[in-house]
């Protein structure tokens, strides 16, 4: 669901947090259209404005605003994927995470889509659910939606492994796709920034500050990328 600036890493200390998208549209696809239509019957007219309604607080931050929105259009439409997975990435959104999980496995069971794997990895590495975060990732590598998404997924499994004390795994499944690229996109930004995070805290600090520089040559508004380069030198 689209993006203005990411939030890319929670402060330092604290669990890296993957990018639940949002999208900004004044009116419907005409898929989520014919669906929300499809579904609700009589009802789908008032059911697809209250969808809209709740994208629309959604893409401004809103986020418990788009859940008080959505449980009971959620209610209605239970085979709705477009309101599972909007409830889901609301209800990530604002740490209930359990919820979160909930739905997005009922998006993906309704459209066999990993495009949500990356989000579900983190909901279940909140709860400390490895078996399940690998999981994920085995079927995000053979899906391979994007290389965004993909690269979303290898960030949450590297924080996954350094959650359980396996850094040196952690930093391996980050330095393989680490590589200088001269036109770097959001992705590879995220990470390099991802990256230098998990090498200050092997003591690498040497390779952290060439990474948050990259990261900050490249875009130097990016998250706090300027105060934690400053913090290493």
């Amino acid at each position: 669901m689209g993006e203005r600036k990411p939030a890319v890493a929670a402060p330092k200390g604290r669990r890296y947090t993957a990018e639940a998208p949002r999208r900004r549209r004044s009116k419907p696809t005409p898929d989520v259209e014919r669906e929300i239509l499809r579904l609700g019957g009589r009802r789908g007219p008032y059911l697809l404005g209250q969808v809209m309604e709740a994208a629309e607080a959604f893409s401004g931050d809103r986020d418990r605003e788009a859940l008080r929105i959505l449980r009971p259009v959620r209610d209605a439409l239970p085979d709705s994927s477009t309101v599972r997975e909007l409830t889901g990435l609301a209800e990530y959104r604002v740490g209930n995470y359990r919820a979160a999980a909930k739905e997005l496995e009922a998006f993906v069971a309704l459209t066999d889509s990993a495009e949500q794997h990356a989000v579900l990895m983190d909901c279940y590495r909140a709860q400390k659910r490895w078996k399940r975060v690998d999981e994920l990732w085995d079927e995000l590598g053979i899906s391979s939606p994007s290389a965004a998404i993909v690269t979303e997924g290898r960030i949450v499994l590297a924080g996954s492994l350094a959650d359980r004390g396996r850094l040196d795994e952690a930093l391996d499944a980050l330095r393989r796709k680490a590589k200088t690229v001269a036109r770097p996109r959001e992705h590879h930004l995220r990470l390099w920034y991802a990256l230098a995070d998990l090498e200050e805290r092997a003591g690498n600090i040497s390779t952290a500050r060439d990474l948050f520089g990259r990261v900050r040559r490249a875009d130097p508004d990016f998250s706090d990328v300027g105060a934690r380069l400053a913090a290493l030198r």
